[in-house]
């Protein structure tokens, strides 16, 4: 497959990189700066999230957006969104896969509270929280393409083991064998690649959580 991964030099979009490399699919790095892609197996664009077109991105199968906003900037994450959205409609088949938030997802099964509305939740996050909800809403509320929004569990782990596997929830916070919400970066990574070869969850948000060892 054709995968384009924005944001590919970040510390999620790397890991999505080297997975889709390893899998063996034709990938291609979309980063503002061209000399932080150090994989020499993959084609390096550099370009800004906010100048994609549809001539950008029509050529991909699938579009992987691992862009992380810089603290104060959250509202990037919605605005970038729509970038993304708008350069869509004009493909006739390329696919949208987001690298999502866990604040979004709901603490019960009736959908009534958020993560990021329960009293504990760490106000220094509640910016690219909130940002990263309202993404997920106006893809939800958008029609004629496609896309799929994939939320880690709440601690999501730039350190963590390459376990190998993982386990899929909807939209309901989910623990693991320990109570945990927990994945690493790498098993987030295996969820990515196997949602873009499967396209199980189109115009869905779904989530995963790992084991820590």
């Amino acid at each position: 497959m054709k995968i384009g991964i924005i944001g590919a030099s970040g510390k999620a979009g790397s890991l999505i990189l080297q997975e889709a490399v390893e899998r063996g699919h034709d990938v291609t790095a979309i980063v503002r700066n061209a000399s932080k892609v150090t994989n020499k197996q993959v084609t390096v664009v550099e370009k800004n999230i906010f100048d994609i077109k549809s001539r950008d991105i029509e050529a991909f199968d699938v579009v992987v957006n691992a862009f992380n906003a810089a603290p104060g900037q959250e509202q990037q994450h919605v605005e970038a969104g729509r970038v993304l959205i708008e350069a869509l409609k004009g493909t006739q088949d390329t696919r949208l896969v987001v690298v999502g938030g866990a604040g979004s997802l709901y603490v019960d099964e009736a959908k009534k509270v958020r993560v990021m509305e329960t009293p504990d939740f760490p106000e220094a996050y509640l910016p690219t929280a909130s940002n990263m909800a309202a993404n997920l809403q106006e893809l939800k509320d958008t029609s004629g393409i496609k896309w799929t929004y994939i939320s880690p569990a709440g601690f999501f782990n730039p350190e963590g083991k390459r376990t190998g596997s993982y386990t899929k929830a909807r939209e309901i916070l989910t623990l693991n064998s320990k109570g945990e919400s927990y994945i690493s970066y790498a098993d987030y990574a295996i969820a990515v690649l196997d949602e873009v070869e499967s396209a199980e969850h189109i115009n869905q948000r779904f989530s995963v959580v790992g084991e820590a060892e």
